[in-house]
């Protein structure tokens, strides 16, 4: 009662059960009309799921998850790497290879950030890498040069 007295003090439970709440007095005559199957209570409002009629026995249960199709297929495309010697699938990209040249475009990117002052002052020309020992030729003329001071990788190529 003293819930009423005092409105800064929300309900602390909200429930959606039209039978919790007070009602008020009908007829008789619409009483009797009104069948027990037809009467609203708290449980109308939970949504009944299906529910398995017979349990599942070991047996059915190991036999569905160890189906030929959710098993790992054998591969047969695995070939040893021409750079480097280690296992990959044949028409991927080594693992490895793909690291190096992950480490080696990282430090191109940092050279020409350092050069260029940040990646909104880039022009808009072409970037041409040219490792030591390497000279320009007259396609490149023209583009954005950057020079590396190291022998290029064999698997770096142009």
């Amino acid at each position: 009662m003293w819930l009423f007295l005092c409105p800064c003090i929300a309900p602390a439970l909200a429930v959606n059960g039209p039978s919790l709440l007070p009602q008020i007095e009908q007829d008789p005559q619409q009483d009797e009309e009104q069948s027990p199957e037809q009467a609203s209570g708290l449980l109308d409002s939970i949504l009944w799921m299906a529910a398995p009629k017979k349990r599942r026995t070991i047996e059915v249960n190991r036999t569905r998850r160890r189906d030929e199709r959710k098993l790992v297929k054998v591969k047969k495309n695995i070939e040893p790497c021409p750079e480097c010697g280690h296992l990959k699938q044949t028409h991927i990209l080594c693992g490895f290879c793909y690291a190096k040249i992950c480490k080696e475009t990282g430090l191109i990117r940092q050279q020409i950030k350092e050069m260029e002052g940040g990646p909104l002052r880039a022009p808009t020309v072409e970037t041409v890498v040219l490792y030591e020992g390497e000279t320009l030729s007259e396609q490149e003329d023209g583009k954005r040069i950057v020079e590396r001071s190291r022998k290029r990788p064999a698997w770096f190529r142009n």
